[in-house]
């Protein structure tokens, strides 16, 4: 396999990491509501776990303020119970036709330790990125001494991959940043 797909295949790799991070972002609660929160929570319902954003219309007409308006009002109750049953921390009110979340501001000690987790999740998406450099660089490697790419060709290779890792890290460094400063703000 040429180098340059090589690199491609460990950029979308990289690429997928940073998208999982993203993913994982929108699930962090905070001091603001966001749909992010509850739609992927998983309802039983008529026996299937199905996901919220499919039983219902959410969304957040105030700052702190999640309206699920359920499409089916016989799922009122297993929404319900769902939210109730989820890590949200936060108690549903139901006035019989939809679920209101009142989303409350967090505490000083709270944004720091979900700042620390967002940092760890961070940290994983970087151990990804460097498992997708190290592969990437092992399959080079095995190129060049399987004489399909020359010793330059595989040099090169592996310094275009570095230049990915930085690239991708940063784009971590960057979303992390951004996720932290939404949660310190008051």
């Amino acid at each position: 396999m040429p180098a340059d797909e090589i690199c491609l295949e460990a950029e979308e790799k990289m690429e997928e990491a940073v998208e999982f991070l993203r993913t994982q972002f929108r699930t962090v609660r905070t001091g603001r509501a966001s749909i992010g929160l509850v739609d992927h929570i998983k309802v039983d319902y008529y026996g299937a776990p199905t996901p919220l954003n499919q039983l219902a219309n959410i969304a957040t007409p105030e700052p702190q303020l999640i309206v699920i308006r359920p499409f089916d009002p016989n799922a009122l109750k297993d929404i319900e119970k769902a939210l109730q049953q989820s890590d949200l921390g936060i108690n549903p009110t139901n006035d019989g036709k939809l679920i209101r979340l009142a989303v409350p501001p967090l505490s000083e000690d709270r944004r720091k330790h979900i700042a620390a987790q967002i940092k760890e999740i961070a940290e994983q998406t970087k151990i990804a990125i460097r498992n997708a450099r190290r592969d990437a660089n092992k399959h080079l490697d095995k190129e060049e001494k399987d004489s399909v790419i020359s010793e330059d060709g595989a040099f090169s290779g592996k310094d275009d991959i570095q230049k990915l890792t930085k690239q991708y890290e940063e784009k971590v460094d960057e979303l992390v940043e951004k996720k932290t400063a939404e949660i310190m703000e008051i």
